[in-house]
C-alpha cells in the first residue's frame, strides 16, 4: 500500500512522489470535496493543479466522481488508467458522500491492496484515510449538500491508517484555529492522532500481505 498524505497541496518535498509512483505518471485529480464552489473556481483549480503536476513530469486529468454515482464498475475501469490518484481538500463530509455514492471508498481499497496505484491525499483527502469522521464537524459543515448529493453518509473513514490526521496544525491557514479544537477533541476522547503542519507529509510504502 502506497500513500502520500499531505496537509496542504503536495507538501515541501513533491519530488518524493515520483519515487513512490514508479512508471505510470498519469494522475487522476479528485476535487469533489469542493463541489460547493462555482464552476469557474473548479476549472481554474484543476488547470492550476495540472500545470503544477506537469512541472513535476506528470500528466493529469480530473476524475469528477459525480459522473460515476451509481456506476462503480465504470469508475473502477477509469481508475485503472492512473498511477496516482490525488484527492484534494475541502469539505470532508461532501467528499465522503462522493466516495460512497460512486463506490470509490470500496474500489480504492481494492486497488491499493493490489498495489495498482498510489493514493495521494491533501487536507480532507488525507483525513478521510483514517478510521472515522467523528468530531470533524468541528472544522467542516456536514450540512453542506450540493445538488445531486445524498443527505445521508456514514462516519466511517477509509481506515487505511490506524490514526486520525489533524491537518493545517499551527499553520498560516484559515482552518488552523479550528484544528486546535479538533486536536483537543482527539485528546479528550483518547483518539490516536498525528498533526500535520502545512508542508509536512506522511508517506506510507509497505508491502501488501499475500494470502497463503
Amino acid at each position: 500500500m502506497r500513500l502520500y498524505l499531505s496537509s496542504y497541496k503536495l507538501g515541501n518535498h513533491p519530488e518524493k512522489i515520483k519515487h513512490l509512483v514508479g512508471l505510470n505518471m498519469h494522475v487522476g485529480i479528485i476535487s469533489n470535496a469542493s463541489d460547493s464552489d462555482s464552476k469557474t473556481k473548479r476549472v481554474l483549480r484543476i488547470e492550476n493543479n495540472s500545470k503544477y503536476l506537469k512541472t513535476l513530469g506528470f500528466t493529469s486529468e480530473e476524475i469528477d466522481l459525480r459522473k460515476y454515482f451509481g456506476k462503480p464498475n465504470i469508475l473502477k475501469k477509469k481508475l485503472l488508467k492512473f498511477g496516482l490518484v490525488w484527492v484534494r481538500g475541502g469539505n470532508i463530509f461532501l467528499l465522503q458522500r462522493a466516495f460512497e455514492q460512486s463506490g470509490f471508498n470500496v474500489i480504492i481499497k481494492e486497488l491499493l491492496n493490489n498495489d495498482a496505484l498510489v493514493y495521494m491525499g491533501e487536507s480532507a483527502g488525507s483525513v478521510i484515510t483514517g478510521p472515522s469522521l467523528k468530531g470533524l464537524n468541528i472544522v467542516d459543515n456536514p450540512e453542506d449538500v450540493p445538488k445531486g448529493y445524498s443527505k445521508q453518509f456514514s462516519l466511517r473513514g477509509l481506515n487505511l491508517i490506524n490514526f486520525m490526521i489533524a491537518p493545517h496544525y499551527k499553520s498560516n491557514h484559515p482552518e488552523s484555529s479550528s484544528v486546535d479544537k479538533l486536536v483537543k477533541y482527539f485528546k479528550d476522547k483518547k483518539i490516536v492522532y498525528k498533526t500535520l503542519k502545512d508542508g509536512e507529509v506522511i508517506i506510507i510504502n509497505k508491502p501488501n500481505k499475500k494470502s497463503n
